[in-house]
């Protein structure tokens, strides 16, 4: 196995997490009418001061010391009662299926306890197997699923309480 580290974010990494949000960007294009600006590059429209926001919290990812993704938690909640919101999780194309999401999801829920709210947009398959497995199984059933529409597309919607109490 190898050595998977989730770690806070500093002020000097944002700019690598907004470099990797191209990345991220490039994936959901597959499903979402995203275009590319003339300069080659995806736009990417943070709200203001989101960064500044003390809920919004980054996380990169890393795989036997190499940046391998990034999280980002924020409050920009949908569900009444969720405090947390996993607004970004990328996580790249080499290091899907070992077993690394499953560990970062399961670390960034046991450092942030509290209510929250996991989505999907359904369009995207490989996001809708991840969590329809992984969801039951680090809460031993304890959560709630819910279908909504964020910007007119179909969502799939899991609130959870972390941390995960499995008896």
């Amino acid at each position: 196995m190898p050595s998977i580290q989730l770690h806070p974010a500093h002020r000097d990494e944002l700019q690598t997490i907004e470099n990797l949000m191209q990345f991220y960007m490039y994936d959901f294009s597959q499903w979402l009418p995203l275009r590319l600006g003339e300069h080659g590059f995806f736009s990417i429209s943070l709200k203001d001061d989101y960064w500044r926001n003390p809920a919004t919290q980054p996380f990169l990812i890393r795989v036997d010391g190499e940046i391998a993704g990034f999280m980002i938690v924020d409050d920009d909640t949908r569900i009444d009662g969720a405090e947390h919101n996993l607004s970004y999780f990328f996580l790249a194309r080499r290091f899907r299926g070992q077993g690394v999401a499953q560990f970062v999801v399961s670390a960034l829920l046991s450092r942030l306890p509290g209510q929250w709210q996991i989505f999907h947009i359904d369009a995207n398959l490989p996001a809708q197997r991840f969590w329809a497995r992984l969801i039951p199984e680090l809460t031993d059933g304890a959560f709630t699923r819910q279908q909504r529409a964020v910007d007119g597309y179909p969502c799939t919607f899991y609130v959870l309480r972390a941390p995960v109490s499995v008896a």
